[in-house]
């Protein structure tokens, strides 16, 4: 936002203050200011001259040969070079002795042979934003008003004497998006009186209901709709002050019914516009959603395709404008315009965000929307245009306002006590310093008893909805210099990290070291994302946010898979198939259809594994990557962290291929805890993604902190050999191998050092329903030496058990 210094003490006094000190007290009170910039960029001796004669020059066909009058006892010869210089023009005129930007010093001269005094000026020359004007400004001099008067300081006729203020302004301060509310920010901190413009209209007999007519059928996009009716205006250039405070906000001057709507919203920071009124369907105006694919053409003669979200304003037979963004070329005000519907209206703010992203557009008017505009100011601001639009159009403004209003927007009471205010900011602060405050800001209270007070805070502060919010005021306009420091009272312990912590980065070091990169996508996702592969939470109620970034991440995620598998996605398109990535995160659950309270976070571990094991080279054929070695990485991950007793068990939950898939499962003395599932993903999400064979796994990571343990357990080496024996069984193709190496388990008990299975066999030496599954037992006793008797009986007991529990027969 550009605030001119000059403008801006028309509605508030900063007598004995100077921009620069403006800018340092808005900047430590929180509204950062830029630059201030000086629009006299060096001028001196510039004054309005009248072009009295303008003759060819006679040794040159493209220089004129001017009288000027400038307003002393003789007129100047002054040679021009520019082709729009004529009789009777009045232009600035750079006197002998004046300077121009650039330290640009004008001397009297001789060209071919004619002495010349002076110099005629172009915006260009007087350091002017030439771009600000028509085309046939830019390439000559600069026309002046016919009312100018002759010989005054051209620095007062253009505005150049003025600086302007250039706001950073947060997303949170729109109200100093216009010249009113940074008025009232800088009465607050100067503690002056604001003193607002002239609203007043002097109405015609006419009545502006029965000339135009509004709609509005979308109410939950357009909160207040308001049109005024002005008839026989008369299009022209607008003032030249006005035209001077437009450019230094940096906006161009097009004529003075569209240059007026424009200074009211940087007046107001209330956004209007004004159609052709004969150009509308009987003056009718109707507020309503777009059509999906209607099309209409913008005032930037662009045809636009909308959709179902984009909020229109039309006739009631065709589109007109595209609410808060821009106008339609249809109504458009032109030279023959004659009557006017002015529109000011709230809009939705998230409405005009989105149609202002979706067709590229972004404007002045569309930047005030979308940070939702004062309620309060759309009848303020009509009625300001329209006594502007009289007095500067000699427009007839019809008597009444038409307009459908359908939310009402009462101040926010805020109660808030002076104890709560001095535990926040460690002040002393008395109860008649915060109101003070208060009252500088123009916020209106209530006292309730010593202590407490409620605040009455205006809808033009839409940032202040909670008592920390006025506390923050009452620490800037009291002065952040001015609250005393203090040492930090407390106890001081070591830092250390949290059992959680230590285990976290475990699993960072272990997976990264194992060659794994780890990611970090958004806890948002699409919809479909989520019932694509909806994970271990399949029963979970999506959670819409309410405020997104866009519809890709409109949704927080129930599963961090998703976007493992775009990252794989993103490098397979780049030529990079082999992808081994894992990421740590949270996911959002909910079983609430309506969210009313905060979702429970659960934090999880995702692994991918796509493409080769590794590259192929002289020595090492292409393999791709398989169950096993996903399988491999979460035993070596447990192993290094604690965790033993880790089963797998076929499983086949959603998302996952049927065929290819365990769940993890840790047993413990008296029960068994499900931590997650790993295997291949489903082949239509995988044929979908356009990926090779994928490998993923989800676990929860809370009852993996849990079960954890860092403790180095330390065990003699055995002092007695050890006798191995295997085994080979034939068993049916469905039994879990894991039921068969726990019945060992149980039958050698302390005696078995280790089982191992090293082969499974499924060719045409087994029936086709059956496998041959090969294990390696290592027997040990760790207090004397086994015998060969002993441990033939105990490996008998063990093959015994295995034939009559699960039908095996063995292999010779």
């Amino acid at each position: 936002m550009k605030v001119s210094y000059q403008w801006l003490a028309e509605y508030v006094d900063v007598s004995g203050y100077s921009a620069s000190e403006i800018a340092e007290k808005l900047t430590r009170s929180g509204v950062e200011v830029d630059v201030v910039e000086k629009l006299n960029k060096g001028i001196t001796n510039v004054v309005v001259g009248y072009v009295k004669t303008c003759e060819k020059h006679p040794n040159a066909d493209k220089l004129s040969l001017c009288t000027v009058d400038v307003g002393q006892e003789e007129d100047l010869q002054i040679i021009c070079g520019a082709k729009n210089i004529a009789a009777g023009q009045k232009v600035p005129v750079a006197v002998p002795g004046a300077v121009l930007p650039g330290n640009f010093k004008i001397k009297k001269a001789k060209l071919r042979g004619v002495e010349s005094y002076g110099m005629i000026c172009s915006a260009k020359e007087l350091g002017m934003n030439d771009r600000m004007l028509p085309k046939e400004i830019q390439e000559g001099i600069l026309v002046l008003p016919a009312e100018t008067n002759v010989g005054e300081d051209i620095l007062e006729v253009l505005g150049l004497n003025d600086e302007v203020l250039e706001l950073e302004l947060t997303p949170n301060r729109s109200d100093c998006l216009s010249m009113v509310g940074t008025a009232y920010e800088i009465g607050a901190i100067l503690g002056r009186e604001i003193k607002l413009p002239e609203t007043e209209v002097n109405s015609s007999d006419k009545i502006a209901s029965t000339k135009i007519s509004v709609k509005n059928v979308s109410p939950e996009h357009c909160h207040h709709y308001s049109a005024r009716y002005i008839e026989e205006v008369s299009i022209e250039p607008s003032p030249l002050w006005m035209q001077n405070r437009l450019m230094a906000a940096g906006i161009r001057p097009i004529n003075n019914i569209v240059d007026i709507t424009n200074y009211v919203m940087l007046e107001y920071g209330q956004p209007l516009h004004a159609f052709d009124a004969d150009q509308l369907n009987d003056g009718h105006i109707e507020v309503r959603l777009a059509n999906k694919n209607e099309k209409m053409i913008t005032l930037d003669n662009e045809e636009r395709t909308l959709d179902e979200l984009m909020l229109l304003i039309t006739d009631g037979t065709k589109p007109v404008a595209i609410a808060g963004v821009m106008g339609g070329a249809n109504s458009e005000v032109q030279v023959q315009t004659k009557n006017i519907l002015l529109e000011s209206a709230k809009f939705s703010g998230s409405s005009v965000r989105i149609t202002s992203k979706k067709l590229g557009l972004r404007s002045e008017s569309s930047l005030r929307f979308e940070k939702e505009v004062n309620p309060e100011n759309v009848t303020v601001a009509l009625n300001r245009a329209a006594a502007l639009l009289s007095q500067y159009a000699n427009g007839k403004v019809a008597d009444g306002i038409v307009e459908e209003l359908s939310t009402q927007n009462p101040a926010t009471n805020i109660q808030i006590s002076l104890q709560k205010i001095n535990d926040y900011l460690g002040t002393d602060l008395t109860k008649q310093d915060a109101l003070n405050v208060f009252d500088r800001l123009q916020f209106s209270y209530t006292e309730m008893d010593e202590n407490t007070v409620i605040v009455h805070v205006p809808t033009r502060r839409g940032d202040i909805t909670r008592d920390v919010d006025l506390i923050e005021e009452v620490a800037r306009l009291h002065g952040y210099d001015h609250i005393p420091t203090s040492l930090m009272v407390g106890a001081t312990t070591p830092g250390s990290l949290s059992k959680d912590q230590k285990i976290r980065r475990a699993i960072r070091r272990i997976l990264t070291d194992e060659g794994l990169y780890e990611t970090v996508n958004y806890s948002f996702t699409h919809p479909s994302q989520i019932k694509r592969f909806p994970g271990m939470y399949a029963q979970t109620k999506q959670i819409s946010l309410a405020m997104p970034m866009s519809e890709d991440r409109s949704t927080l995620r129930t599963s961090l898979v998703p976007h493992l598998l775009d990252v794989a996605s993103y490098n397979k398109n780049r030529n990079q198939s082999d992808v081994r990535i894992f990421e740590i995160g949270n996911v959002f659950l909910t079983e609430e259809q309506s969210l009313s309270s905060q979702p429970e976070e659960k934090e999880l571990l995702s692994i991918l594994l796509t493409g080769n094991r590794a590259a192929a080279n002289w020595s090492v054929q292409e393999n791709n990557v398989d169950f096993y070695d996903l399988k491999g990485h979460i035993e070596t991950l447990f192993e290094a962290i604690g965790i033993s007793n880790l089963q797998f068990v076929s499983a086949s939950p959603e998302g996952f291929h049927p065929g290819r898939t365990a769940s993890i499962q840790i047993k413990t003395d008296d029960k068994v805890i499900v931590l997650g599932s790993l295997g291949q993903l489903h082949p239509s999400i995988q044929q979908e993604k356009d990926l090779d064979e994928v490998y993923i796994l989800e676990i929860m990571l809370e009852e993996v902190y849990q079960l954890a343990n860092f403790d180095i357990q330390y065990t003699t080496l055995p002092k007695y050999p050890a006798i191995g024996r295997d085994i080979a069984v034939v068993v049916d193709r469905s039994l879990q191998i894991g039921e068969i190496v726990d019945s060992i388990k149980e039958t050698a008990k302390e005696l078995l050092e280790s089982v191992q299975v090293f082969d499974i066999y499924t060719g045409e030496k087994v029936e086709s329903n059956k496998k041959s599954v090969a294990l390696s037992l290592v027997y040990r006793h760790l207090e004397r030496t086994l015998t060969d008797e002993e441990v033939t009986e105990l490996h008998g007991k063990v093959v015994e058990k295995i034939e009559k529990s699960f039908q095996a027969q063995l292999r010779k």
